[in-house]
């Protein structure tokens, strides 16, 4: 029988494990995943919440409350970046949690609160806790210091924006503490260019993505037999700017004074200018998209 109940929803999904695979092997790669949903697990045990269930590199949990869900969201974070490399690889893991009515049954739960939960992950960055900002007013005093508002999306469903806010679970330099009593900041004007034979495309606002492949469809359409019919997308997340590989034979990507690196289902933050290839090393193509960020 069902039975609804209010719980927060939390989804952690580690990042890096699909280049883990190749780079080390299946073994390793077992292992070094199993280590890391044995910390999310610890984590949320200690923070009074369940693990209703993981799915590939990715777990799901529930808590008794929002407090307990951040509590926990920072210890797994705290966890993850405590263990060392595998390879040249470091692991890391995305939190995305949100809290409301759910339904349970047996041990499964279901319903609106879930699926938001889940729309949050796939907005976090790798090191990061997102939740929305109906989440974030919903923590206690200790927690209100340490929540960043950050823009608004739009989530299929919904009638009106959801707002998204950062949990911050560390300091650093570059990160500046938000006084809950402001308004939800808004991203800063930034642009991406993309530049492919005499063609430029910009990416400004959150809410759009560059496709990038051989498919008419895509918003950039790059004539490479290498490419994939839809093979990787650009998007910008809060002030940064993100190519996503969906491809089968990556994406090469070259930020103006580093080594190209291959991404394959897996996703990199772009620096101020660079190549993006599809398919193929930049020194082999005739088809590398240049891009630079204002």
């Amino acid at each position: 029988m069902d039975r609804e109940r209010e719980v927060a929803v939390l989804f952690a999904d580690v990042s890096g494990s699909t280049k883990l695979y190749e780079t080390e092997g299946d073994k390793v790669a077992l292992e070094a995943i199993a280590r890391c949903i044995e910390v999310l697990r610890q984590a949320t045990g200690s923070g009074g919440g369940r693990v209703v269930k993981t799915i590939g590199d990715e777990v799901m949990a529930v808590f008794p409350s929002p407090d307990a869900a951040a509590t926990a969201a920072a210890n797994m974070q705290g966890g993850i970046e405590a263990l060392p490399p595998v390879g040249t690889t470091k692991l890391a893991v995305r939190i995305g949690f949100h809290c409301g009515p759910v339904l349970q049954r047996e041990n499964d739960i279901f319903g609106d609160t879930v699926n938001m939960a889940a729309r949050l992950v796939e907005q976090s960055g790798k090191g990061q806790i997102i939740t929305s900002s109906e989440t974030a007013d919903r923590l206690g005093a200790l927690f209100r210091s340490f929540k960043r508002p950050l823009y608004a999306i739009h989530v299929k469903g919904k009638a009106e924006e959801v707002v998204l806010c950062e949990i911050i679970w560390r300091h650093s330099d570059d990160m500046t503490m938000s006084v809950s009593s402001r308004s939800p900041a808004k991203p800063d004007a930034l642009a991406l260019r993309l530049q492919y034979r005499g063609r430029e495309i910009l990416l400004r606002r959150n809410s759009d993505s560059i496709s990038l492949g051989r498919d008419a469809g895509c918003s950039l359409v790059v004539s490479n037999d290498r490419a994939s019919r839809k093979h990787c997308i650009v998007e910008r997340r809060q002030d940064k700017f993100v190519v996503v590989d969906q491809s089968t034979n990556g994406t090469y990507v070259t930020i103006d004074g580093n080594t190209e690196i291959l991404l394959q289902r897996d996703e990199i933050r772009l620096g101020k200018r660079g190549w993006i290839v599809l398919g193929q090393p930049r020194d082999d193509s005739q088809d590398a998209v240049e891009y630079s960020c204002d």
